[in-house]
């Protein structure tokens, strides 16, 4: 992100920090230190949109987490064989994903607790003690020689989730309002895409871009609290029910999981 800002600012644009806004609407961003007004407002908040008056059941916040194991030695390289630059994901239902540091360390990543009640969002990235507990069990789980290992750093965030699991790019010329979002955490390459998109939308570019299938694309909000939290925990319960199923040594996909898409509405 830092490189980001620096390109921008290279560039003229004025970004204000510790700034957070509270409300849109039409030509007008409401902050807690002021009142901005433009002629165009684009949301483009993923997970923390939840934080906006009136849009809490948009999207929900999902938490995502990591852990950064201290660097290993050689003969533990050897040990548990992943001698390349390999990316792994274990392509559970309630997946996790590692790769190696440039430094020898291990970063894994998971949900560990998927969501939190009223669509709360992370402090400041600080990474709740039950989480790094999960992660760790996942790490020993896939590498046993590691089970002492330290664990350096951990940090975690929120992906924006829609309720059909669907990005979204939009533009109303007659408010000035649009948006970008919901990339269910795949927003790494989404975000420039749709970055590009909601750019030539605002222009009034009628090209191949502006007519993707993801343009002006809606879907239903997320149910009310505590229909909310009770789902999200109950559909991840189901998934994690599943992989011990299909972990057992059953040879299709599990009937648990296939509920489970449902109630997601994937």
């Amino acid at each position: 992100m830092a490189g980001v800002a620096r390109v921008v600012r290279k560039r003229g644009v004025r970004i204000h920090e510790g700034t957070r806004a509270t409300a849109v609407s039409p030509g007008t961003v409401v902050t807690e230190r002021g009142t901005l007004r433009a002629p165009v407002v684009l949301r483009c908040l993923e997970g923390f949109t939840a934080g906006l008056a009136g849009h809490r059941r948009d999207w929900l916040p999902m938490n995502s987490a990591i852990v950064v194991t201290a660097p290993l030695t050689a003969s533990q390289w050897r040990e548990i064989g992943w001698e390349g630059e390999e990316l792994l994901g274990d392509e559970a239902h309630a997946y996790c994903y590692a790769q190696r540091t440039a430094d020898g360390r291990i970063a894994m990543g998971g949900r560990g607790v998927p969501y939190r009640f009223g669509s709360r969002t992370d402090v400041d990235g600080r990474t709740q003690d039950r989480t790094v507990e999960q992660l760790r069990s996942t790490l020993t789980t896939l590498f046993p020689s590691l089970a002492g290992v330290r664990l350096d750093h951990a940090w975690c965030g929120v992906l924006g989730v829609p309720r059909d699991w669907s990005a979204s790019v939009a533009y109303d010329p007659a408010t000035g309002l649009g948006h970008a979002g919901g990339y269910v955490g795949s927003g790494l390459t989404a975000t420039n895409l749709a970055g590009r998109t909601l750019r030539d939308l605002v222009l009034g570019h009628d090209i191949e871009l502006t007519r993707l299938p993801w343009t002006g694309h809606r879907v239903r909000r997320w149910e009310p609290e505590p229909l909310r939290w009770a789902g999200v925990h109950a559909l991840y319960g189901l998934y994690r029910a599943a992989d011990r199923r299909e972990d057992a040594g059953l040879a299709r996909t599990s009937r648990i999981a296939r509920v489970a898409h449902r109630v997601a509405g994937r």
